[in-house]
């Protein structure tokens, strides 16, 4: 494959996973209620996804990347080091952001219904919390955007089924956005428009990101990077992903999620290596 080729292709991958937002919004306009147990699975089987890739594949990816300009014992700290790095970035960037509008903050599947959104009379109220939704899902977005973005460029196979990952992470957030402005414009197309812009963010994140790193990477710096990127997805998966699931359905299908996302990957995985 051509590097112009790489490039379109880990951009259209990054692209269809932040426009999965509009995915949720198309949803949440046709559903009255969320199928809490479906979902529930989903959110579990996406954290699988990502805790498996981020341990099994991106760490020790990572590792190797680094090792080639240290010895095994630093390239195996400074991995470490930089996961943990990557967990604390994603918890600055929550602690910067309001946590009534913050995505990660609402893990009550019950906000993403229709039903409940109509209880809350004000109009001027709604509008404002979908757009400090939209911007806290666009910061966030950002640098899962360049995650995605480098991962698919260096591995396809990873960086796509991480991404798969990501757009399933995505599609409630396009749900949490499009609710509230819909019930405060009752404009479908408004509600959608805000959902979708806030997905763009995860194109716009690979593109500056790369223009801005394609100068600086070495395969010491993508050792790094790849290692944040693991931590990154580690913090998703445990402090949006799973606990969103958990308190959307009781009894164990979280974890059934979970086992069955691990499990899907580690096959995926070993069959396409055959």
């Amino acid at each position: 494959m051509s590097v112009d080729s790489a490039l379109l292709l880990a951009f259209l991958v990054t692209l269809g996973a932040g426009l999965a937002t509009g995915i949720g919004s198309t949803i949440a306009f046709l559903s009255k209620t969320t199928n809490k147990s479906f979902f529930a699975l989903s959110m579990g089987f996406s954290a699988g996804v990502m805790i498996y890739l981020s341990f099994a594949e991106i760490l020790p990816k990572a590792t190797g990347y680094i090792a080639s300009e240290s010895n095994d014992i630093q390239a195996s700290a400074l991995a470490a080091g930089s996961l943990i790095a990557g967990m604390v970035l994603m918890a600055i960037i929550d602690a910067f952001v309001p946590s009534g509008a913050n995505p990660h903050e609402n893990t009550d599947v019950e906000l993403m219904t229709t039903g409940e959104i109509r209880q809350v009379p004000e109009q001027k109220r709604l509008m404002q919390i979908g757009v400090f939704i939209a911007l806290a899902i666009a910061i966030h977005n950002f640098p899962e955007g360049l995650a995605t973005f480098l991962l698919v460029l260096d591995d396809p196979q990873v960086g796509i089924a991480l991404a798969i990952a990501v757009a399933m992470h995505n599609i409630p957030e396009g749900i949490a956005v499009s609710v509230p402005v819909y019930y405060a414009t009752k404009s479908k197309i408004k509600a959608f428009r805000l959902s979708f812009l806030s997905g763009l963010a995860e194109p716009a994140g690979a593109v500056i990101g790369y223009l801005l790193l394609a100068q600086f990477l070495s395969d010491f710096v993508l050792g790094i990077i790849f290692a944040m990127v693991a931590g990154v997805m580690v913090f998703l998966a445990i402090d949006t992903l799973l606990p969103t699931a958990r308190n959307s359905s009781r009894g164990h299908l979280t974890v059934y999620g979970v086992m069955a996302g691990m499990s899907v990957m580690a096959l995926s995985l070993v069959l396409l290596r055959l």
